[in-house]
């Protein structure tokens, strides 16, 4: 036990006690317990990773409070908490932050260098243009990734030791590391080998900046401003044309068709050719039930590929009807017009005009050559008003996505797979979710998924897909002969490593070999969280104890990646859900409501709150709001913040203030509104129990941190005079009382006012309160109302002082308290402590319909 401070305080308490709970090790996952419990004494958390690249914001501290909440409460129920933590190192967000930082960029072709300088160090960086940046060997680039990452990582650990997360550091990984590369490459292999997972060449969601395939689940619409510009098609006859508007006129040398509703203004149009403005490429009209024959002019055209909808009209047309339709591709890797024009076009003087005005130009550059070259010829006959419509954007990206032709590696999903969608939903419904309602976020995105998830990434830090392809004797890919590694050979490089059978010297020659230079999708790698943190393949004890995990807490955004590619890879590795539950938080947002993203700059970040206010009472902020909910936060007026503050100082006096009243050797409680109080109490023990079992921290702090204001401001009044005096029989009542709750309060409040609740209780305990055991009903059967009449007339006295204008230190001589009928037991019994509070020489209690003090009288040496 430490000693009592002359002045307790809360400054220094986060470095006090991380110290010592790192010495003791009071939040390690104990194996040999947990071995002999068995699975159902351990509670085990699939903690979120965050992405080391940057900083972490005030949205991680909400979040991860909420976890740590539930954490230290399982603790002290008796179970031995599995908590880790991960950092997600591996990504485009990771890339980029590594481009700006040092002002490099990979150049894959470069050869590598031993002594390699970056030739910036963070702000010395004043551009993140590409131009701008320094190219690089791939291998000096995935260096510089990790000495960033790494150093990230140490500076995220710091701030969450301070917040006070009771994770167990030593079961820390990074999905970067030997062991994650071998267990997600092992992962991918088993799909490989099961079906699951496959490659495709096919159409793709292309960021052009990052120059890489983007999945379904990165995806976000942003509002972009876009014009409709009306074209006519002549058909091929020669007898009219038909009008077709489009956002998107630079796309018409890659148009193949044009579409229109089957029962639709131009039905009976479908089967007719047409040819393209300009470019004279004839085409024929299709029907197809997704075109809107409300929207411009009943028509519109597909090209290979200006949006989603193109994909799906390319597709079913091939499929269903056996259109011939080519893919014909314009817009490169970078997103600049190829040099050739698409064999469809066969119009010599059309060819030579794409060669001369749209190869190698932009986007933006070659909608406005090809806007002027049809208003010339006549062809565009309207170019509408600008207006905002919603375009896909990579999440992370800064410029709209296009939509090219690569061979992409996949895994199933449940776009094209019934029995697994339903297998998936199923699963989903037999967790519980906190709150309930994000179910249907998680059931509805299954439901609306198009297309299998693409896994491969062009990109250079992250999992290598573990593959090879065979080389024909012209030394091209045999893409039907993948190349796959032995399990016990993993991790490994396919550009380092060789397949067995094959030697380094047949690398990229006829016959030989070729390796595969993507890597996998941060996300595959993240899917796999309680694989990677439980031991999956490398720990079996270790698994057996973990999985399925009790739960996922996470974010509500990433229900669609995150949640749903963890449950996917379960399922089709286990059949099974991941964990029992999964706990949602919600987002926070900024004074006007607006969720705070770094894109708005409107994100806090959270040392300098920590710093201002210390640890607990942003935990109390945290642990205010319930799952789901979202949250405002002023860092120029965090009022609960302060409110938090106030109720970490407050445990720290009123510990000192009730430990000072000595405890008799057999003490027992005698009085009253001693037994009332520790009955209510008992009832706040059942109700924040039953909070926190059920995820609810926030109604758990409520009823527990209002009775602690009870306690403080009327109870403790009212007995501190017995309490203190040795000479009353009713003083070990009240001290025992006294002891008893601090003690029981404390362990209430210590899931969420961590610090100062530790503090407190090594004033008089030994060992740790995150280790002490949770605290269960006494089973007091005292009269409740003894405590709450006696804090009402305490309230009454008080009031009749101040409006007397005197100190609340004044003796009565004489004071007349009427109760209803229903009240007056109750209000006898704590008559003595009303007494001696309110310093009264003669108390009164008469009976009457309002409860009310009716009459003081200030003792005469007072009054003059």
């Amino acid at each position: 036990m430490s000693v009592i401070p002359d002045k307790p305080a809360l400054e220094g308490l986060e470095a006090k006690w991380n110290d010592q709970w790192s010495e003791q090790g009071t939040y390690l996952f104990d194996r040999i317990r947990a071995a002999e419990a068995g699975r159902a004494g351990v509670f085990s958390i699939d903690t979120p990773p965050p992405t080391a690249s940057g900083s972490l914001h005030i949205g991680h501290v909400f979040s991860y409070t909420h976890t740590d909440v539930k954490a230290r409460f399982e603790r002290m129920r008796g179970k031995t908490v599995f908590y880790p933590m991960g950092w997600d190192d591996n990504g485009l967000p990771t890339e980029r932050r590594v481009q700006n930082y040092y002002g490099v960029r990979c150049d894959p072709s470069l050869p590598y260098e031993a002594d390699f300088t970056p030739p910036f160090e963070g702000g010395d960086n004043k551009s993140s243009r590409a131009a701008d940046q320094l190219p690089i060997s791939r291998r000096n680039f995935i260096e510089l990734c990790e000495r960033l990452t790494i150093e990230d990582e140490k500076q995220f650990e710091a701030l969450f030791r301070q917040l006070g997360l009771s994770v167990d550091w030593t079961q820390t990984y990074r999905t970067i590391s030997d062991d994650t590369i071998r267990q997600s490459q092992l992962a991918f292999i088993r799909n490989i080998e099961r079906g699951e997972a496959y490659q495709s060449l096919a159409p793709t969601l292309w960021d052009i900046d990052f120059r890489s395939a983007i999945a379904q689940a990165e995806l976000e619409d942003r509002d972009q401003q876009a014009a409709f510009h009306t074209i006519e098609f002549p058909f091929a006859d020669g007898s009219g044309s038909i009008a077709i508007e489009t956002t998107r006129p630079e796309l018409l040398p890659a148009c193949i068709a044009i579409v229109t509703h089957p029962e639709g203004p131009h039905k009976h149009l479908i089967g007719t050719k047409v040819r393209t403005p300009f470019f004279g490429a004839e085409i024929e009209i299709h029907g197809h039930h997704l075109a809107q024959p409300d929207k411009g002019t009943g028509a519109a055209m597909v090209c290979t590929f200006g949006d989603v909808t193109d994909i799906i009209w390319w597709r079913e047309l091939r499929t269903t009807e056996g259109a011939d339709l080519p893919n014909m591709t314009t817009i490169g890797l970078d997103g600049r017009f190829l040099p050739d024009a698409p064999s469809i076009i066969t119009s010599v003087e059309a060819t030579d005009w794409y060669a001369a005005e749209l190869a190698g130009k932009t986007v933006f550059s070659a909608r406005k050559a090809i806007v002027e070259k049809l208003q010339e010829t006549g062809d565009m006959t309207a170019v509408g008003k600008p207006f905002n419509h919603a375009v896909k954007f990579f999440e992370k990206g800064d410029r709209p996505l296009e939509i090219v032709s690569t061979r992409q590696w996949y895994i199933r999903n449940s776009a094209r797979d019934e029995q697994l969608r339903e297998t998936l939903v199923q699963h989903g419904r037999e967790m519980t979710w906190h709150p309930d309602f994000m179910r249907v976020r998680y059931e509805n995105w299954v439901g609306g998924l198009t297309g299998d998830w693409l896994v491969s990434r062009q990109r250079f830090f992250g999992v290598p897909i573990p593959l090879w392809y065979a080389l024909d004797e012209n030394g091209e890919r045999d893409y039907d002969r993948v190349l796959t590694p032995d399990a016990a050979a993993l991790p490994i490089d396919p550009t380092i490593d060789v397949p067995a059978g094959y030697t380094e010297d047949q690398r990229g020659v006829a016959g030989g070999f070729d390796a595969e230079r993507d890597i996998l999708d941060t996300w595959a790698t993240s899917s796999l969280t309680p694989q990677l943190a439980g031991g999956w393949k490398r720990d079996e004890e270790l698994w057996n104890l973990t999985a399925p995990f009790d739960v996922r807490p996470q974010g509500q955004d990433i229900i669609r990646t995150w949640l749903f590619s963890t449950m996917l890879r379960s399922v089709l590795e286990d059949n099974r859900a991941p964990w029992t539950d999964a706990a949602i938080s919600g987002f926070i947002v900024d004074p006007d409501r607006k969720k705070m993203s770094k894109s708005k700059g409107n994100v806090v970040t959270p040392a300098d709150i920590l710093d201002a206010h210390g640890s607990d009472a942003v935990r109390y902020w945290a642990a205010s709001s319930r799952l789901g909910m979202d949250a405002a936060f002023d860092p120029q007026n965090p009022t609960q913040v302060k409110i938090g503050r106030r109720l970490a100082i407050k445990i720290l006096n009123a510990a000192k203030f009730v430990l000072s009243f000595p405890v008799p050797e057999g003490a027992q409680i005698t009085h009253a509104i001693d037994a009332s109080m520790l009955t209510a109490l008992d009832g706040v023990v059942r109700e924040a129990t039953t909070a926190f079992e059920n995820y609810d921290q926030a109604k758990a702090l409520e009823v527990t941190e209002a009775f602690f204001w009870t306690f403080c401001d009327d109870y403790l009044e009212l007995v501190k005079e017995r309490a203190y005096d040795q000479t009353d029989v009713g003083q070990a009542s009240a001290a025992l009382a006294l002891r008893t709750a601090l003690s029981t309060l404390l362990r209430l409040l210590a899931p969420v006012v961590s610090f100062a609740t530790e503090e407190a209780w090594s004033w008089f305990e030994q060992g740790s309160i995150h280790t002490a055991t949770w605290p269960t009903p006494l089973g007091f059967d005292g009269d409740s109302a003894v405590l709450a009449v006696a804090s009402e007339a305490l309230i009454g006295i008080r009031r009749a002082k101040t409006e007397a204008k005197a100190s609340q230190k004044t003796p009565v001589a004489r004071a007349v308290i009427a109760a209803p009928a229903a009240k007056i037991e109750a209000l006898r019994a704590a008559a003595n402590d009303l007494r001696a509070v309110g310093r009264i020489a003669e108390l009164e209690i008469i009976e009457a319909d309002e409860f009310a003090v009716v009459e003081i009288e200030l003792a005469p040496a007072e009054q003059s």
